[in-house]
């Protein structure tokens, strides 16, 4: 399995939403937090709406940008949290199309495409 995996969100009508035909994923969306969480992260890619890089592993890789902790499960998806931000958000089970079991870290980077 792949330590490191990149996804490509935008925005489609007001939500942030990514694609990835190989897990057969189209305009999955970002809900719950996770939507406040990528704003944050966003924040200083131009024109990060039309589309941005987000790479993401379940352990830290050099240049990762935040670190998300495993709080508990809900509704068949997990929530994290980014503790230097105080705020969490819930992956919903789409994320097990890239991970067997909820990982108790995620690290992140941004970055544009």
């Amino acid at each position: 399995m792949n330590s490191l995996f990149a996804i490509s969100p935008y925005k489609f009508e007001e939500f942030w939403v990514f694609d990835d035909s190989t897990v057969g994923l189209r305009q999955e969306p970002f809900v719950s937090g996770a939507d406040d969480i990528i704003e944050i992260l966003t924040a200083d890619i131009p024109d990060a709406a039309t589309g941005f890089k987000l790479v993401f592993s379940p352990q830290p890789f050099p240049g990762f940008t935040a670190r998300f902790d495993w709080n508990r499960p809900e509704h068949g998806g997990n929530w994290y949290s980014w503790a230097e931000r105080g705020i969490e958000g819930w992956l919903c089970p789409a994320m097990f199309k890239y991970f067997e079991t909820a990982p108790k870290e995620i690290y992140v980077k941004a970055s544009p495409k």
